[in-house]
């Protein structure tokens, strides 16, 4: 991969990432293929808006913030770190309202400069781990 490639890889990215942070529903479709895939559900582009909608109504304050962006032939890896106070229950864990910090691990197959597929793991541990410090 050139870095040419990389850079814009990375650009893109970037700017996907700030489109969730801002709610930009309009612009998801210019970074997320109209077949997109989700942990092997094909969502496309509605049904990943949807995910995202329903996230942001489990977690308010909801912000994507990169902690390491990686890029490679058509791919993109991230940690992203989230510090946020779900509403109720997350990832069946009752929340409740309460401040936790995580990360989500994310990789990106992109075809035509868009996200194609997505494979996500949340670090589920670290919130049990914190709530169960806090009682």
């Amino acid at each position: 991969m050139n870095d040419s490639t990389a850079r814009a890889a990375a650009s893109m990215y970037e700017r996907y990432i700030a489109c969730l942070n801002a709610r930009d529903w309009g612009k998801l479709g210019d970074f997320v293929a109209t077949n997109v895939v989700h942990n092997g559900h094909a969502l496309g582009v509605d049904g990943y808006q949807s995910m995202l909608e329903q996230n942001y109504r489990d977690i308010p304050d909801l912000y994507f913030q990169i902690d390491q962006v990686v890029t490679n032939e058509g791919q993109v890896a991230s940690r992203l770190r989230f510090d946020c106070t779900p509403v109720d229950r997350f990832l069946g864990v009752p929340v409740n309202g309460q401040r936790v910090i995580f990360h989500e691990h994310a990789f990106y197959t992109l075809r035509e400069g868009k996200i194609a597929e997505v494979f996500s793991v949340i670090d589920k541990a670290a919130i049990e781990a914190q709530l169960k410090s806090d009682r």
